[in-house]
């Protein structure tokens, strides 16, 4: 149980840390979350709809585009056509969004790095293995709720 308690404890100071991000420049939570889902569809080449967005985030329709409004205003996103299909409307996330986050994220985000660094490549495997377990099993406790 150790280790549960350790994995929430990390898991509550990481969401402590996105909510200063998000009060520091005048957003939601939920913004936050968007723009991450955003860089992760673009990291992984995919490109993601309004609906998809929504999908993810678990709004409503009406949700989905007032988020997207808020965030095209803010100059986060930006609404643009697809590469496949020209009549599929995308969402992107802007240049700025990214420099900001870089900057607030990117301390974190190496020393992180550099501690994983620290571990050989069966260490690695392992670690990994058990945050994906681990966020399986959210995904699947989420299904079946």
């Amino acid at each position: 149980m150790e280790i549960v308690h350790l994995l929430r404890a990390t898991t509550v100071e990481l969401g402590l840390h996105s909510t200063r991000f998000a009060s520091r420049n005048g957003m939601h939570g939920t913004d936050v979350r968007a723009l991450i889902a955003l860089m992760d569809a673009a990291r992984s080449g995919e490109e993601m709809t309004a609906g998809r967005l929504g999908a993810a985030l678990g709004l409503n329709s009406a949700g989905t585009t007032a988020l997207v409004d808020r965030l095209e205003r803010a100059g986060r996103v930006r609404r643009v056509r697809g590469t496949t299909d020209r009549r599929t409307v995308v969402v992107e996330v802007d240049e700025r969004a990214v420099a900001s986050g870089r900057s607030f994220f990117g301390p974190l985000i190496e020393r992180t790095v550099a501690l994983f660094d620290g571990y050989d490549a069966r260490e690695r495997a392992a670690i990994r293995g058990f945050l994906e377990g681990v966020r399986d099993a959210a995904a699947q406790q989420e299904e079946e709720t």
